[in-house]
């Protein structure tokens, strides 16, 4: 009798664009201080990627120190994902510049896929049903965003919260080891209006109207008030899933929005705040990028050790929300 096939944590990655902008920088562009954008988000500073420097760059770069982590070549991955609200393009998906980028020369399938912030939390569902199918054996997850390439820069209530980045994870079935224990996902399109970024939508792009089409719109007030509850609901369904209990996850780590939203999250779930990993303060909100880049800092400096259980938890535009219990 074969035994069932899990998925396998190989290695994770991240990489950071090198340009830093500060809230002191922020102040000499619109009608803000460092004090009204930490004591209302937590965030210091965020990065910025160059004119040049596309999503499918940022994606590569982590991707790289993924495999290189994982101790395998980019030869070895059949399946590509993307996790994504900012691609270089319409078409052809960010992933198709990867896997060029990569040079890969097997035909492993590449596809984007788009659930804004808790794109990564679906990535790892897909990931993991692809491997568990018996479909695909090693899988190259990436969760890349350049939000500040879509800022209204005259509006502080969002050019304040967004950065790029983006982080990578290697997948892999395996017999002996699963790590990925469980996935939740939820979504609610009625709250679609409430975030959105009309650029490059076929539904609604209007050339004549490039600034509006092209940043970010969001009712922040609105976003919160559903943001903590359904982040706390697949926290406990995963947990649930999983079947484990609060006091088995040595580190909680939500989608980085702000600092509020966090904190919220963890009075709710009753976690101390010394479990729950916090690193907006230095990236801003990337979307699909932060609970990877988020995973792969806490297990590089140590705060996730072999053996571990961590529970990522995310909700984006959409409305989407997910959360998943894994095993470094």
């Amino acid at each position: 009798m074969n035994k069932k096939i899990g998925t396998e944590i190989l290695g994770t990655g991240s990489y950071f664009p090198k340009k830093v902008l500060t809230n002191a920088d922020l102040e000499k562009m619109i009608d803000t201080s460092d004090e009204w954008i930490r004591t209302r988000t937590g965030i210091k500073e965020r990065r910025v990627s160059e004119k040049n420097e596309p999503t499918s760059e940022l994606a590569y770069k982590a991707s790289i120190e993924a495999l290189e982590d994982a101790g395998i070549l980019p030869e070895q991955i059949d399946l590509i994902i993307i996790a994504t609200m900012t691609p270089d393009m319409l078409v052809p998906s960010t992933a198709c510049f990867l896997h060029k980028r990569l040079g890969l020369t097997n035909s492993a399938p590449s596809f984007d896929l788009s659930a804004a912030c808790s794109g990564f939390i679906y990535g790892i569902s897909a990931a993991k049903a692809f491997i568990e199918s018996g479909l695909y054996k090693t899988i190259l997850l990436v969760g890349a965003e350049e939000l500040t390439k879509f800022m209204d820069w005259t509006d502080r209530n969002t050019c304040i919260l967004f950065g790029d980045g983006a982080g990578a994870i290697v997948l892999s079935a395996s017999e002996e080891n699963d790590n990925v224990l469980s996935v939740f996902l939820g979504a609610d399109g009625s709250y679609s209006n409430l975030l959105f970024l009309p650029a490059c939508g076929t539904a609604c792009y209007d050339p004549a109207d490039d600034m509006n089409g092209h940043t970010i719109k969001m009712q922040g007030k609105e976003v919160f008030k559903s943001a903590v509850p359904k982040m706390v609901l697949a926290a406990e369904k995963a947990l649930s899933f999983s079947k484990k209990e609060l006091k088995d996850i040595k580190l909680f780590i939500p989608h980085q929005a702000n600092m509020r939203i966090i904190e919220a999250v963890a009075k709710k779930m009753g976690v101390s705040m010394d479990r729950v990993f916090v690193n907006v303060h230095k990236t801003g909100n990337i979307s699909a990028a932060t609970t990877i880049t988020a995973l792969d800092e806490a297990i590089k400096t140590g705060r996730l050790q072999k053996g571990d259980l961590a529970e990522l938890i995310a909700f984006g535009s959409g409305f989407t929300w997910g959360a998943t219990v894994i095993r470094i």
